[in-house]
């Protein structure tokens, strides 16, 4: 009787570990170098075995990073009042946000029209990562208008949550305008960021939220990994206004 390939049994292995929670949704696999020590393989062999796993939507790469647990994507729901954060603990997973920028300069013609400024006045930009237990799942860019929010820059640096430093800069509550979600393929920058492939597909999410006057008061852009976000909706969050395609708003 032919013997089975032994990449086949090294994939057979670990998908019966993973099976039993030795590596759970989001766990990183070992290495290519540390499968070959175990098994005693050649790393070429080992390699197939994970590429196996791959093939079978088992587990998924990162770039530079290594071999990851497929997890099930997370709902995000949308609706009037969409927090990132409170998301992810009603889910039971733990949200981080990582910041790459914090800046003040001129708007530009979007950020302008969007939260009803003079173009060429001045925006506070917050860009950054929002995470699912230490897994990159969104990019964002955030304009807040820089007139009405003097200490806002601050504020962020210290706190990383929009909703909790509009609180300290006077905003109690703010609600969903209007939003604006297409299809993307991640740029070189957005896949090193996301670790994801060059190409790979991200839903992008224009918003604009406003205060309990209606007043604008942040315009926020984000790109959510297409294979780690799954956006959901119920009957009472689209109305006669949203008929001209989907709606989400940014973490």
């Amino acid at each position: 009787m032919a013997r089975s390939p032994i990449w086949k049994s090294i994939a057979a292995e670990l998908e019966s570990e993973i099976a039993r929670g030795l590596y759970r949704a989001g766990d990183k696999l070992p290495t290519e170098a540390e499968l070959s020590s175990r098994f005693g393989v050649n790393r070429h062999t080992a390699r197939r075995a994970l590429a196996d796993l791959a093939e079978r939507d088992l587990v998924h790469s990162r770039r530079g990073a290594g071999v990851f647990v497929k997890a099930t994507p997370l709902d995000y729901p949308i609706g009037e009042r969409v927090r990132f954060s409170q998301n992810l603990r009603a889910s039971g997973r733990l949200p981080e946000k990582r910041v790459l920028r914090i800046e003040t300069r001129p708007a530009d013609r979007a950020e302008a029209e969007a939260l009803a400024l003079d173009e060429g006045a001045e925006v506070i930009v917050y860009e950054g990562l929002s995470l699912a237990e230490a897994m990159p799942v969104a990019h964002f860019i955030s304009c807040f208008p820089a007139a009405r929010f003097a200490g806002l820059a601050s504020t962020l640096s210290e706190v990383t949550s929009v909703t909790r430093a509009l609180k300290a800069n006077g905003i109690e509550d703010y609600t969903r305008a209007r939003t604006r979600l297409t299809a993307e393929a991640a740029t070189p920058t957005q896949a090193l960021h996301l670790t994801m492939r060059e190409g790979a597909p991200l839903l992008r999410a224009e918003g604009v939220n406003v205060d309990a006057e209606g007043q604008p008061i942040e315009y926020g852009l984000t790109w959510f990994a297409g294979d780690r976000v799954a956006l959901t909706f119920s009957s009472d969050d689209v109305g006669p206004q949203e008929q001209t395609g989907p709606q989400t708003s940014s973490p």
